[in-house]
């Protein structure tokens, strides 16, 4: 186990060498994060809405309805963004000095299959949460279950839309015969990824709220607010870092899986080891 995790951290180190040289790609998540704000911000009144109207019979419907709604709206930014990184990326490993608007470009090329991609997302999605909720522990166990096949299936999803131009339902399939063909149930990478920018957010907090404490007990109100503004900009680059990361390790991925070759600016070797058989 602890031989993963240390491959996963030379995953994210070979990543790291594609955002050293092109390090605007993390416009592509900071955007990401303000639309899906933006449209959490515009669900919100339509859900006070229907709150107002819980006490003369909302239907179950309307709310599933919303929910739908807003899943839809959410994974298309997101898979929006992704592509565009992704589509950066690729270009990257191909040579190329990729531009915000060269990953836009590809996203706006595919964005009917986005579309299409985050409909079925946000089905499965609305699936999942009634299942949850109508069989209560039960419940949550089966989408624990099906969240995790879900989500291997479909890791390489946006690098197969990106790549090769297909419909949703075909990168879907693509996606898992790649993962099932050259990386199977060897996720661990993605799991060591998680760890790794999940510590880095505890030290933060663990900075920030000493801080914090620190300047209550002295009674210096500037030392609480520099901390708690070091904890929220140390955890906005931590959450880009991983997110713009995750991005360029997904088309590592799948370029390797498809090729066997993962481009410029990474150490075979450790690629290898990435897909090497789980025992």
């Amino acid at each position: 186990m602890f031989e993963r995790f240390t491959r996963s951290f030379d995953l994210v180190k070979a990543s790291a060498v594609v955002l050293r040289q092109d390090s605007h790609l993390l416009m592509f998540p900071l955007i990401s994060g303000a639309a899906s704000l933006a449209v959490v911000l515009a669900f919100m009144l339509p859900a006070f809405g229907l709150g107002s109207f819980d006490g003369i019979g909302a239907s179950e419907g309307a709310w599933y309805g919303l929910a739908f709604l807003f899943y839809v709206s959410q994974y298309c930014v997101m898979f929006y963004f992704n592509a565009a990184l992704v589509g950066a990326t690729l270009i990257r490993m191909d040579g190329g000095a990729p531009t915000l608007g060269d990953g836009m470009r590809i996203a706006n090329s595919r964005f009917g299959t986005i579309l299409g991609y985050a409909v079925i997302a946000a089905t499965v999605g609305v699936i999942l949460r009634a299942i949850q909720e109508r069989l209560g522990f039960v419940g949550r166990f089966i989408v624990g279950l099906i969240g995790v096949g879900w989500t291997v299936a479909t890791f390489l999803v946006v690098p197969v839309l990106v790549a090769r131009d297909t419909g949703p339902i075909e990168s879907i399939k693509q996606s898992a015969a790649l993962l099932k063909q050259t990386w199977g149930e060897n996720v661990v990478g993605q799991s060591g990824m998680s760890l790794f920018f999940g510590m880095l957010m505890f030290l933060v907090v663990l900075v920030t709220l000493s801080g914090v404490g620190l300047g209550i007990t002295v009674g210096s109100t500037l030392l609480a607010g520099v901390a708690v503004a070091f904890g929220v900009l140390g955890g906005i680059v931590i959450l880009l870092t991983h997110n713009a990361l995750s991005g360029i390790y997904a088309a590592t991925l799948y370029r390797y899986a498809a090729s066997g070759n993962a481009g410029n600016g990474f150490d075979q070797s450790v690629l290898n080891a990435a897909f090497a058989p789980k025992v």
